[in-house]
């Protein structure tokens, strides 16, 4: 995930080993930037090993097209699919940004450290601003990513009232609801 992150911003990689947050950081990350129709799929996989390459900005109106495409026996799948990943995030909301502000708090620590540390070379000040550059990447892409998705279900709702009125789109527009308001605390809060 960070050298993945890092070159994003055309900032340098890290080269030693994740701390066990920085890990959980990115393991966590890593579904919520992962495109939500990809989950689950053969080839996600490779991604979860590094082998998948960043994900490309996404297009918001991908998952709804991905979502019409799909086959349902009726439109109640669709409102079902669009609810289970919007719940999904949720989920995903208070680990990630639980450990995002502790791997932040680490990194603050990290940067005062390297006024007080003895003989501290070149080579090992600027790996640790890397560090901290890309833990912070990996946050950020996070962010961003999240301010996507929300986005792209909104899209999909809209789109599925349209083609299919039903009750199950108070359900979802009061999921989409929480999701924005869940985000938006996250973000104001600076992690």
């Amino acid at each position: 995930m960070g050298p993945a992150a890092a070159p994003r911003t055309k900032a340098p990689i890290w080269n030693h080993q994740l701390t066990e947050e920085e890990r959980q950081l990115r393991d966590l990350a890593f579904p919520l930037i992962q495109p939500p129709y990809d989950r689950g799929r053969w080839y996600s996989v490779l991604g979860e090993i590094g082998l998948g390459g960043p994900y490309p900005t996404p297009d918001r109106a991908a998952y709804a097209s991905r979502l019409f495409q799909t086959p349902y026996r009726s439109q109640t799948g669709r409102y079902n699919q669009l609810m289970e990943d919007i719940r999904n995030d949720i989920v995903r909301l208070d680990p990630f940004f639980s450990i995002a502000r502790r791997v932040a708090d680490l990194d603050k620590k990290r940067e005062k450290s390297l006024a007080i540390v003895s003989n501290l070379t070149v080579e090992e000040k600027a790996n640790t601003l890397n560090r901290i550059r890309e833990n912070t990447c990996v946050t950020q892409w996070v962010h961003a990513s999240l301010l996507e998705r929300a986005a792209s279900y909104r899209i999909m709702l809209e789109r599925l009232v349209i083609a299919a009125p039903s009750q199950n789109a108070v359900e979802a527009e009061r999921q989409l609801g929480l999701l924005d308001q869940r985000i938006k605390a996250f973000i104001s809060y600076g992690t």
